[in-house]
């Protein structure tokens, strides 16, 4: 991947951003699956970390981030600024990942 900065800080130290291209945004929308129910339905009953989705949150975090970073980098940005995260359900067993940030240039 092309060097951008990604923060989630609104301003960037010791630059100066000189545009903004707009709102950027990348999503996943991940189901779980029944191996990974079953798993989960053990922890439930024994308690711990439920792993299986810690993972899938975790891959959901990467694509999400990586489509909004993509969508940036096909903008001219050379910062993203303002980076959340956001997850809501779509439907009973999927939810969505979404990351968004402000699309920058910075003085060079």
């Amino acid at each position: 991947m092309e060097n951008i900065i990604v923060t989630t800080g609104n301003n960037i130290p010791g630059k100066e951003i000189i545009e903004i291209l707009g709102v950027v945004k990348g999503s996943t929308v991940r189901a779980r699956n029944i191996g990974r129910d079953i798993g989960a339905g053990i922890r439930n009953i024994v308690g711990g970390e439920v792993k299986t989705y810690t993972e899938m949150t975790k891959d959901s975090r990467e694509e999400a981030y990586n489509r909004m970073v993509n969508e940036a980098l096909n903008l001219g940005a050379d910062a993203v600024t303002g980076i959340r995260f956001t997850t809501s359900m779509v439907m009973a067993g999927a939810s969505e990942m979404l990351a968004y940030g402000t699309a920058v240039k910075i003085k060079k």
